[in-house]
């Protein structure tokens, strides 16, 4: 039998060493905002392999009304990223564009106003916001028999609500050092990922939980650090094969799914792995940490 909650102190470390620094540029650099949410136009082209993003970026000065960023999106494709243009300009854009490149090739075409981009953002944190309220209520209705315990049930929807904030901070952080360096930008698809590694991370921090109830009944002899590292143990595998899986899937759709889905598959792969660590090295080791803490006071 491992024993987990016996190395929590040094599981807690590891975790704050993944955290500091996408906290750190999260706070220094801030997120690298879509067109989703700061409105703007974005064109998708397709060009000889030879042409350089520099040779583009020096065929449309002029032709925008703002800055213009050109980010390489393979070889023989670039994305156009642009302040908010109108059909006209669109239009004189793409001709300018045929005419220094004749093999040039539109492959799509976004643009969304900037009144929308500041709308969404708003319900983007509005949803977080709610689901993460709504999981705290829940998991707190769910295990609110085992207040009988040494650990009342607002405890396990606390701990579960932290391990939940260590997933979105580990996605949004690692995000700002990708949008830093590498001109990565977050769109809607990536409040859906987050969104959807909240419920992945939750799921597994409930299946451990609830070991942990069914064995309060069952082994009040034992402590309570034992019996959840017991329903740890118990659990473990489970836990580790359902997300790798997981993850295996989502690899596949990073390295083949396109440019795309590219960053929305990252942001799963990095928030599910993740979610898999805080429920079992996060979630239930804070859970021993209130009770600890409870019997001292006493």
């Amino acid at each position: 039998m491992y024993r987990i909650i016996e190395k929590r102190n040094y599981l807690f470390a590891l975790s704050l060493a993944l955290l500091i620094p996408g906290v750190i540029g999260l706070v220094v650099w801030g997120l690298r905002l879509g067109i989703d949410f700061t409105g703007g136009s974005v064109l998708t082209i397709r060009l000889p392999s030879a042409v350089t993003v520099d040779q583009i970026a020096t065929s449309l000065a002029g032709v925008s009304p703002g800055e213009i960023n050109v980010q390489s999106a393979g070889e023989a494709s670039a994305i156009i990223r642009l302040p908010f243009i109108t059909s006209e300009q669109h239009q004189a854009l793409l001709d300018k564009l045929k005419k220094t490149f004749p093999a040039a090739d539109e492959l799509s075409f976004e643009t969304v106003g900037p009144t929308i981009g500041g709308e969404l953002k708003q319900r983007a944190i509005t949803a977080l916001a709610l689901v993460l309220l709504a999981i705290i209520i829940y998991i707190t209705w769910a295990f609110r028999k085992v207040s009988v315990g040494p650990v009342p049930s607002w405890v396990y929807g606390l701990s579960a609500l932290l391990a939940l904030v260590h997933d979105v901070l580990m996605v949004i952080g690692a995000f700002a050092v990708l949008g830093h360096f590498f001109n990565v930008e977050i769109n809607a698809l990536f409040v859906t990922a987050l969104l959807t590694v909240l419920g992945f991370s939750v799921h597994d921090t409930i299946v451990v939980f609830d070991r942990v109830r069914e064995r309060l009944r069952t082994s009040a002899a034992q402590t309570f650090e034992a019996i959840v590292n017991e329903s740890l143990n118990q659990t473990l595998i489970r836990s580790i094969n359902t997300s790798f899986t997981t993850v295996l899937v989502l690899v596949a759709l990073y390295l083949f799914g396109g440019q795309t889905v590219k960053y929305f598959v990252l942001a799963l792969i990095i928030g599910i792995t993740s979610g898999t660590y805080s429920s079992i090295f996060v979630a239930s080791p804070l859970l021993v940490v209130y009770e600890r803490w409870k019997a001292r006071r006493r």
